[in-house]
């Protein structure tokens, strides 16, 4: 189902000014059926790095490289963006996405489990973005959490699940049941944890932002 009616999500996408390159690998996403996010929700990643003034950025599930530009193109240029895909074909295309906008010194793929791959990272990172296996999501929490710096941002996709995660809301459920309890426990889980504030916005898919706090 639509979180938000087909004709909002348009227009909100249409106040979106996307690059050349942006706007081919977001047709290239979805030709290749890959679960990337949207120019809205890129945009609202860019302006968490601005606002934040992020130098180090994290990234669980790079897919084709498409959110990973949004998340690099406003770092500075001695700015690091890591992100991690467990698919190396995909970190493949990402990486030469990467070249072409000329962000390739400052963005790079790990390939490989991310529940691996996090303990190998050392923070702290002043943004990261979780939008890898859901059914990772609550294991991966602890340690996302631990990566953050005081006042960093915690930013989740999928958090709605197609409404599938609210009890009774949609009588012929489409997505696997296992991925919608996982997500369905992660929010909890994550609006009840007194190391974050937590917001969670109905924007696409549902997205939560999550700052940690500077007592935790």
């Amino acid at each position: 189902m639509n979180i938000v009616i087909p004709a909002i999500n348009a227009y909100l996408s249409s106040l979106v000014a996307e690059s050349p390159l942006l706007k081919q690998v977001g047709i290239e996403g979805v030709k290749l059926d890959l679960p990337i996010i949207d120019s809205a929700v890129g945009r609202l990643l860019e302006t968490l790095v601005l606002v934040t003034g992020a130098q180090r950025v994290l990234e669980i599930g790079t897919a084709n490289g498409y959110s990973a530009l949004w998340l690099a193109q406003s770092l500075p240029h001695d700015g690091r963006l890591i992100s991690i895909e467990l698919d190396p074909a995909r970190a493949q295309i990402a990486r030469g996405h990467f070249d072409e906008a000329g962000i390739s010194n400052r963005a790079n793929v790990m390939v490989g489990d991310a529940a691996r791959l996090v303990h190998k990272v050392s923070g702290p990172f002043d943004v990261i973005f979780n939008d890898g296996d859901k059914r990772q999501y609550l294991q991966l929490l602890d340690r996302l959490v631990t990566l953050l710096r005081p006042g960093g941002v915690l930013v989740t996709d999928n958090v709605l699940w197609d409404g599938e995660v609210v009890p009774g809301l949609v009588t012929s459920p489409q997505r696997p049941a296992d991925e919608t309890e996982a997500i369905a426990r992660y929010n909890k889980q994550l609006a009840a944890d007194s190391r974050l504030v937590t917001s969670f916005l109905p924007i696409r898919d549902g997205i939560s932002i999550s700052v940690r706090k500077y007592s935790s």
